[in-house]
This record gives structure tokens, sequence and C-alpha cells, in this order.
């Protein structure tokens, strides 16, 4: 296990087949933090709404993240649009772990980063509910596609991981402008609060690039890309990728499949089809 001083994890979508909860566990094990933040689409309520796909690693994922609260690690919940029914408890700490709106993380070289989940910044997502709803379950099927080509890959032993949703948003031109649209959008936000960076997910797109000098990072997510941000101890923060180091998870894990969940929808994703068609 490596020392780390930070992770930071976003768009887990727990409740949902689509989860890659094993590799998750497996990125989680690798690393021992002094700060666990959660930045959003944690658990998968609106999906969920229609149907729970739970697994037992799904809830290894929480045993585990409360075992390390438990143990001492700072963890902070940022609910993002799929969990949103926790942003009523901005401030609030559930045992020993806080849920927070929005933070500021300060590395150990004196960076100032602002965290949030971003959906606040998806046009989309504010503005158009029926397309967010289209959308959502477009991704679904897709994330469902993905998965059958990930097992042929494996039986026809071709290397490496291969993201049907990745190379969508690559060749989609608006795809990629949607994309350049929301971090622009996020960054300038954050440099009008006088923050170095910000930390965000939402988009289901990993990144680490210069936006009129300040320091946008996405964290990316664990459904598709299985990415999350590590802030080393001399400061450092990177993306680790972590589908082209771990073994294949989630695919083949017993699911469970439940009644649908006897509660009103959330307001979820109004974004999700121009986010998802960003992400096939």
């Amino acid at each position: 296990m490596t020392k780390v001083r930070a992770l930071f994890i976003s768009d887990v979508h727990l409740g949902t087949r689509a989860c890659q909860a094993e590799r998750l566990l497996d990125f989680l094990r690798a690393y021992e933090s002094e700060y666990v933040y959660l930045v959003g689409d944690i658990v998968d309520f609106w999906a969920m709404n229609r149907s729970i796909q739970w697994t037992s690693a799904h809830n290894t994922v929480v045993q585990k993240i409360l075992r390390r609260a438990r143990h001492g690690e700072r963890v902070i919940f940022i609910p993002g649009n799929h969990d949103e029914a926790l942003r009523e408890y901005d401030g609030v700490a559930f045992g020993d772990i806080r849920i927070e709106n929005e933070w500021v993380h300060e590395t150990a070289d004196g960076q100032r980063f602002w965290l949030i989940h971003g959906d606040e910044y998806d046009q989309v997502t504010r503005h158009h509910r029926w397309v967010a709803v289209l959308g959502d379950v477009a991704y679904d099927a897709l994330v469902r596609i993905n998965l059958l080509l990930s097992r042929a890959r494996r039986l026809l032993r071709m290397p490496g991981y291969w993201s049907l949703a990745g190379f969508a948003k690559q060749k989609v031109k608006k795809a990629v402008s949607f994309i350049f649209d929301f971090e622009d959008a996020i960054a300038h936000a954050a440099r009008q609060r006088g923050m170095d960076g910000v930390i965000c997910g939402h988009i289901h797109w990993p990144s680490d690039r210069m936006v009129d000098g300040v320091r946008y990072l996405n964290c990316g997510d664990w459904v598709d890309s299985c990415c999350g941000l590590v802030e080393y101890l001399d400061g450092r923060i990177e993306i680790v990728h972590w589908k082209d180091l771990a073994s294949p998870a989630s695919s083949s894990a017993e699911v469970v499949a439940m009644p649908q969940a006897n509660c009103a929808p959330l307001a979820d994703d109004e974004g999700v089809l121009a986010r998802r068609s960003a992400r096939g």
C-alpha cells in the first residue's frame, strides 16, 4: 500500500450494472491517505429509482470508505446530481463522513483547489430535463454494449482496454465541443474565486489541463474510464488510470436485481444527453 496525501474519486454510480466496483476497490486498497474526497454521483439514486443493480462489491465499497473514515482518514462527500438528495445536508456529518456541497482543498505545497461535482456548470443539465432522461437511458445502453465488447476482446485475447464511449467522445465534434465548454466554464468560476485550480467530475472525462491560468482536473469515473486523482505527499496531483493497471472486474460479478425503488424521482442530469451524448 502506497501512502499518499489525498484521493479524489467521482461518478462511481453504485446501484447500477455499469459500476466497476471491483476496480475501485483495487484502487482504494492500493493507497493509504489522509483525505478521501467523494466528488459526487457516488450512489446513483436516480437510476435506482428505475431498478437497483447492487452487487456484493458495491457493499464492500461502502464498507471500505466507512472503515477508512473510522480509522482517521478525513472523508468529505460532495454530492452530485445523481445523489443530490444529500445536498440538503450541507455541513452535516454522518458518523465520520462530512457532507459539503463544495470544498476547498489545500495541497501540501500550498495550492488551493475548489472541489465541486460540476453539474451546475452543465447548461443542458440545468435547463433540459427531458434531454437528460433520454440521455441517461441511452448511456446505460451504450455501457452494456461496451461490457459485451470487453468480454469479446478478452475471449479473443486482444490486449488492453478499449472504451466505446471514449471513442465516441473523441470522434463526435459536438461532444468534444461540449466537454471544452464545460471545462472552460468551471475553470472560469474557479478563477473568479481566486483558486489555483478546480477538481470536479460529472462529465466522465478525466482531464488535467491549464485553462486561463487555472488548473482544471477532472476525476473521471468508475463506469467507463476507471480513473481517480491522487495527491502525493509532496503536493503533486495526477490522474491514475486504473483500467490500465487492474484486472477485468465488475462485468462478471453476481448482480442482484431488486424491485423498483419506492421513492420519487430525483431532479437529475438534465444534461445527460448532451453530456452523455458527449459520453456516447
